[in-house]
């Protein structure tokens, strides 16, 4: 197969790690964004073709193999639909919509065109979140009694003043935006989920965002398992946490840090977890701090994809299961 080429759609913070990444496997050929500075400022840098309208690059770049879909939420499903309608794989940032029903359209299209459907959801490349998926799989754990989960970071008004973020229609909430990853995890590692309760409330963030900045929920799995998440945007100054801990017959274990990045506690039945690899640095968005930088593996796994025939690491269903177990929630949980 020939160099791979690329097209990227809406040219934000993350699309400067997603062309980064695309220039070490193949070529970024077209960039696409309304705001005509920003789709010209990227595209001098990797030597592309600049748009303003997706569906003119679409047109004019018959050549290229994938589009990344880099726009806001609730844009992702009408852009990554436009581009697999046209003839090219989509790899399409977290989330994957922020409706159940437009995910089944995404996915629809891609089995219509033939195309690929990707989805990034780097957190599942975390060394100690795959080093836990693997023992999980092996049954070292046992049978899984009940699963915490904490995701615990600052967000404060200016990161959502003058953008899409908080907004109900192209952010979609907090848990869509900022802690997808962390709830593509629980799908990944436990499964289906049968119950939902809890509760949300806005506490710092009013008359900035148009929803929740906290949420406390209880679930229990199809498996019997119980479970927790709670979650905050208002921890004061700096992110704080993002964990999981597992409780199971045969061992405990809990991956914390802030993002999911180290092995905080392990102790399991005949059998320790060792010599994990360093991970990647956070995501920096100037002042923020966001998920581990994995962006590297979505992308080797994507090349390995396309020119080796090898299972995509995050499926449109995936993708989908978490849009929905998202979209549950916010239809159970009480706000107050």
């Amino acid at each position: 197969m020939s160099e791979l080429k690329f097209g990227i759609i809406g040219c934000g913070r993350i699309a400067q790690r997603h062309a980064e990444h695309i220039s070490r496997i193949g070529k970024l050929v077209a960039i696409c964004d309304i705001d005509e500075h920003k789709a010209r400022s990227l595209a001098e840098k990797y030597g592309a073709a600049w748009y303003t309208h997706h569906a003119e690059m679409l047109g004019q770049h018959i050549e290229m193999d994938t589009v990344s879909v880099c726009t806001p939420n609730g844009l992702h499903a009408a852009h990554s639909i436009d581009a697999l309608r046209s003839g090219f794989h989509v790899l399409c940032e977290k989330p994957m919509a922020i409706k159940a029903a437009d995910c089944v359209q995404m996915i629809t299209a891609a089995e219509m065109a033939g195309k690929k459907l990707m989805m990034v959801m780097q957190n599942r490349f975390n060394p100690p979140v795959a080093a836990v998926k693997k023992i999980l799989d092996e049954g070292r754990l046992g049978e899984i009694y009940s699963v915490q989960l904490n995701c615990f970071w600052n967000r404060e008004d200016e990161y959502y003043i003058n953008s899409w973020k908080g907004t109900r229609e192209l952010d979609g909430g907090t848990l869509f935006t900022q802690f997808s990853h962390f709830i593509d995890l629980l799908y990944w590692m436990f499964g289906d989920v049968e119950k939902i309760n809890g509760f949300t409330g806005n506490f710092h963030h009013q008359g900035v965002i148009e929803f929740e900045d906290t949420g406390a929920l209880t679930l229990k799995f199809t498996s019997g398992a119980l479970g927790t998440i709670n979650y905050s945007v208002n921890s004061f100054e700096k992110n704080m946490e993002g964990s999981l801990t597992i409780f199971g017959e045969h061992g405990t274990v809990k991956i914390g840090g802030q993002y999911l990045n180290e092995l905080e506690y392990q102790n399991i039945r005949d059998y320790e977890i060792k010599d994990l690899p360093a991970g990647n640095p956070p995501n920096q968005y100037g002042k923020y701090t966001g998920s581990m930088s994995n962006h590297d593996k979505v992308y080797q796994n994507l090349q390995a994809v396309l020119t080796e025939g090898a299972a995509i690491a995050t499926t449109g269903l995936e993708g989908l299961k978490t849009v929905e177990l998202i979209e549950r929630i916010y239809a159970v949980a009480i706000e107050g």
